[in-house]
């Protein structure tokens, strides 16, 4: 049996024809914990579009284990002027098992209420969402979310404008899926918290420049090297190939880096 939930195979994920991130080589492990990390614009939310398939490759591919997959999209994406109430963005996480035009029953009402429970918002199911301060609303999104119980599960930047209590509560919400043994991936920004909670990382800088271990991956000359390279590219940068050696390079070496350059884009200072 498979270990492997996810496969990138030369993925190159873009839009408009312009590539957001090249040529990805690797693999999730099956009951992983992986930050993904970078710069604003480095392809961390088009990585997990792409894994996803919100967003379709521009070349290669992302190979996906059987099974069910949840994705909090960032809170930006969402309209919270829509007229709803929490229960109904929650049970909105009941569709892989019931479809949308499916029966909502007393078994489904208890799940949505013990969710609410489990994020700290027992007795919320009537309020409307647009009454919500950003951490609350974070927290109908983690309950909507154990609510698929997903084999996979992408979070893109969850603790983003929720307060520090929110946060601590989302981390040990994250850690109790990793001990059930489902993968997830988790778009960070504060790497102190990467450093403290979150086995391995990625680093991207439209491409992968360090992915393994935590410690290894987020050494300052790994750092300094995203920046470079980040500072190096450019918004139209144009369609690049992979080199012969690119392509012969598959999976990810925990605790080495990767500082392959793909065509035409940036070299580090």
């Amino acid at each position: 049996m498979s270990q492997t939930c996810l496969t990138f195979r030369d993925l190159t994920l873009g839009y408009n024809s312009h590539p957001a991130i090249h040529h990805l080589d690797g693999t999730i492990r099956k009951g992983s914990l992986t930050a993904v990390v970078g710069a604003n614009g480095s392809g961390k939310s088009t990585l997990m579009k792409g894994i996803v398939g919100v967003l379709k490759p521009m070349a290669g591919a992302v190979i996906r284990a059987p099974g069910v997959r949840a994705y909090l999209p960032q809170q930006s994406e969402l309209d919270r002027s829509f007229p709803a109430r929490v229960v109904d963005l929650v049970s909105l996480g009941l569709w892989p098992r019931r479809g949308m035009l499916g029966r909502y029953t007393r078994e489904d009402r208890d799940s949505v209420s013990e969710a609410l429970m489990a994020v700290g918002l027992g007795g919320f199911e009537k309020r409307p969402i647009d009454t919500l301060s950003g951490g609350q609303l974070q927290r109908t999104l983690f309950a909507r979310v154990l609510l698929q119980d997903a084999e996979l599960i992408l979070l893109d930047e969850p603790f983003n404008a929720v307060d520090a209590k929110t946060v601590g509560d989302l981390i040990a919400l994250i850690k109790r899926w990793h001990g059930e043994e489902r993968t997830i991936m988790v778009v960070v920004h504060d790497l102190d918290l990467v450093r403290q909670n979150f086995p391995e990382t990625l680093l991207l800088a439209r491409q992968p420049i360090a992915w393994g271990e935590t410690r290894e991956t987020l050494r300052p000359e790994n750092l300094l090297r995203a920046r470079r390279f980040h500072e190096a590219w450019e918004d139209n940068a144009p369609w690049c190939e992979p080199s012969e050696h690119d392509h012969q390079h598959s999976g990810h070496e925990h605790g080495h880096d990767h500082d392959h350059h793909h065509g035409p884009g940036p070299t580090a200072a």
